[in-house]
């Protein structure tokens, strides 16, 4: 059998969220679809993990329509959903530079002031944002919960009210679920969906795992996180003890999860857990967080499309990386010592 024509490998992904560092898990992506060999079952997504998430799907569900041929379809949906991606944060990066000191720009220092007493309410009444529009013309939703076709994707966002994870998926996934992962409390007004309220899903689940474990049969999980969890040195200014303080508590749920991962596997494997009941989980990683480190936290919230195509370029090197490293982890074992992360 040649390479083309091997079956592809089986592979969850969890996509973390972290404003415009997105654009990394874009590169990393490309890096994977570019290779073609691996089926993603199911995407998890929070924010613009979440955007990423329903391109990628975009991409298959097109190619599911147009190939009845499974081996067709999936390399023309790999190039889809390259193609998707690559529009989608073409946009954002266009649309970053449009905006560019704009005095209503995030990344304005004089917004960054006043959101200290004003709230979204006040400073955005009227709840816009330009990557709605842009998600709704590159991402035909209705196609996403109607087609067979492609991986199930799976968006995080949190009640306002409770405080606990909501998970979008199936016939509930929309613009309005991926907008609601997306927004941040300081700079939107809450995302109302069926009566209920929602801010940005890193506050319970960056990106959420369960969805993965419990809705596909794939055991193998690649995260691509771009939050780091170590730090190197201690936070003195305001600005780099808030950042810190982001980046605890969008990784704390992650972190939960991923020591309920070890601790199943480690049950399983002294033969006191049902391995019919229990999944074991094998999980993989990209540390884009460690990448990212360098351009600072203030670096989330530019979006210019030199910065945009400056970050895919690293995520497809991240990507690459990976690849030659761990494809043959990937069925067999699990490539991180979770121990050591969480």
């Amino acid at each position: 059998m040649t390479e083309s024509a091997k079956a592809p490998m089986r592979l969850n992904l969890a996509l973390q969220g972290g404003g415009s560092h997105g654009a990394l898990t874009w590169g990393v992506l490309d890096a994977l679809l570019e290779d073609g060999q691996w089926q993603f079952d199911g995407v998890s997504g929070t924010s613009a993990g979440a955007m990423n998430a329903v391109a990628l799907a975009h991409g298959f569900a097109q190619a599911a329509q147009q190939h009845k041929d499974p081996q067709e379809a999936h390399q023309a949906g790999c190039a889809l959903a390259r193609e998707a991606l690559t529009r989608l944060w073409e946009g954002v990066g266009t649309l970053g530079s449009l905006m560019w000191g704009l005095p209503m720009s995030a990344t304005n220092p004089v917004i960054g002031m006043v959101r200290q007493w004003l709230s979204p309410y006040q400073t955005n009444p009227l709840g816009i944002n330009p990557l709605r529009s842009l998600l709704e013309h590159e991402v035909d939703f209705d196609l996403l919960r109607g087609a067979p076709g492609g991986p199930k994707v799976f968006v995080c966002a949190t009640k306002v009210r409770t405080g606990r994870s909501q998970i979008f998926f199936g016939p509930r996934l929309s613009v309005d679920a991926v907008m609601a992962s997306a927004c941040l409390p300081l700079l939107f007004k809450a995302v109302e969906i069926d009566g209920e309220h929602y801010w940005d899903g890193g506050y319970s689940g960056n990106p959420a795992l369960h969805p993965l474990i419990y809705q596909t049969q794939t055991c193998d999980i690649l995260l691509v996180q771009i939050n780091p969890i170590a730090h190197l040195e201690l936070p003195h200014s305001g600005p780099e003890i808030m950042e810190r303080i982001n980046e605890v508590t969008f990784n704390a749920s992650l972190l939960a999860e991923l020591r309920a991962i070890e601790f199943v596997r480690r049950l399983l494997a002294e033969g006191k857990l049902d391995p019919q009941r229990y999944k074991n989980v094998r999980m993989h990683r990209i540390d884009g967080g460690s990448v990212l480190m360098p351009f600072g936290a203030d670096s989330k919230m530019r979006a210019d499309l030199a910065f945009v195509r400056k970050l895919f370029a690293l995520g497809r090197t991240a990507g690459q990386e990976w690849l030659q490293a761990h494809r043959q982890d990937v069925g067999v074992r699990p490539s991180i010592r979770i121990a050591d992360n969480a």
